[in-house]
């Protein structure tokens, strides 16, 4: 009777060896660069033509080793494989993007100055060669801080008051049901919508239509970011074992400081990531900034009076209205350097998100 070998290849014992999906990525981007190729190449036919072929050799490679059953179950993971690359590519092309036309434009100056006082004759030297780009983004830094701090702070006690009522106090109820169906309605609103209503809101108290100041920004920012804080803090607090309050309720603790030292606590991480998100959802808008704050090229700290600026609204007059129609590649150059401003500023609020959660969370036993 001849022995089995102790050691044989994978391959040649029906089972496919974990490096397998990597050779086949690899392969299946040289093949797709080629067919680009053929067609003239592009990011685009280059992704299409390496995912088709990723998602067609994949399954029949693994079929051919492992038999059938295991080649129709390949389709499917590789098909999830090789979506998830493709819906990287966008992110992955913007963020290219952004550094490659922003970093060019990052200075000092461009980040401690504002745009007071720049004209297109300071433009125009720059594009020639006879002067350095002058002008930056330091007043738009402010008004994005100040006006999204005040939206934050309108929005997160609603947004988490409200959520709290639907999940602790309003089952059932018809108060809740319609809370319910006026967040879902607010979801969809348009954000021109919500500047023109804070814009007419505050023209009907102070009797000035033309009032525009940070204040009544942060009002519009704050009615598109409450449906995403209710929403997040209500799946939040909803996931939360009722186990922990009945625990709670038996030790004789009431229900305000049950919500308040256990159920908050437990959800903390989940609503801090709600509030990032509602956040991100809100500071790169344009159109409710320019209804309700306008546009100014100094800096303006106080954001209960005058007209103040924001990143998203200076990369838009920087890309319409450039400061010099005729070396308009150096307002560009701003609009992408700012652009770059405005995401790493989001990611900065993620990962402070992320620290407040980790800080508050609730501690684990070992």
């Amino acid at each position: 009777m001849t022995a089995t070998p102790a050691h044989t290849s994978r391959l040649t014992s029906g089972q496919a060896p974990k490096w397998l999906p990597l050779a086949i990525l690899a392969v299946s981007l040289i093949l797709g660069a080629a067919a680009s190729a053929l067609t003239g190449f592009s990011i685009a036919t280059f992704a299409l033509f390496s995912g088709i072929i990723f998602i067609v050799a994949g399954p029949l490679i693994v079929g051919a080793i492992e038999g059938r059953r295991k080649g129709a179950d390949a389709l499917a993971r590789y098909m999830v494989y090789g979506t998830f690359l493709i819906a990287l590519i966008p992110l992955i092309s913007v963020l290219y993007t952004v550094l490659a036309r922003g970093v060019p434009g990052l200075s000092g100056n461009f980040l401690m100055t504002s745009m007071k006082g720049v004209t297109g004759v300071h433009d125009n030297a720059a594009a020639s060669g006879e002067g350095n780009v002058l002008g930056g983004i330091y007043h738009a830094i402010i008004g994005t801080l100040e006006i999204t701090l005040l939206a934050t702070l309108i929005s997160v006690p609603i947004g988490l008051l409200t959520a709290i009522y639907l999940v602790e106090y309003g089952e059932g109820k018809w108060l809740a049901k319609a809370i319910t169906f006026f967040v879902d309605v607010m979801t969809g609103i348009p954000s021109i919508v919500a500047g023109l209503f804070a814009a007419s809101f505050f023209a009907l108290v102070t009797g000035n239509p033309m009032n525009r100041m940070g204040l009544v920004a942060a009002v519009a920012l704050s009615v598109l970011m409450i449906p995403t804080v209710v929403r997040n803090a209500e799946e939040m607090l909803r996931i939360v074992p009722n186990e922990l309050r009945e625990a709670s309720y038996a030790l004789g603790v009431r229900k305000w400081r049950t919500i308040t030292k256990v159920v908050i606590p437990t959800a903390i991480s989940g609503i801090a990531s709600g509030v990032t998100l509602a956040i991100a959802r809100v500071i790169g808008e344009t159109a409710p900034i320019l209804v309700t704050a306008g546009f100014v090229t100094s800096i303006n700290w106080n954001a209960f009076s005058g007209w103040m600026a924001t990143l998203p609204t200076y990369i838009y007059y920087q890309i319409m209205t450039p400061t010099s129609p005729t070396a308009a590649a150096v307002s560009e150059t701003r609009a992408w350097a700012a652009a770059l401003i405005l995401i790493l500023i989001v990611m900065v609020l993620n990962l402070i998100a992320r620290a407040i959660a980790k800080i508050f969370a609730p501690k684990t036993g070992r």
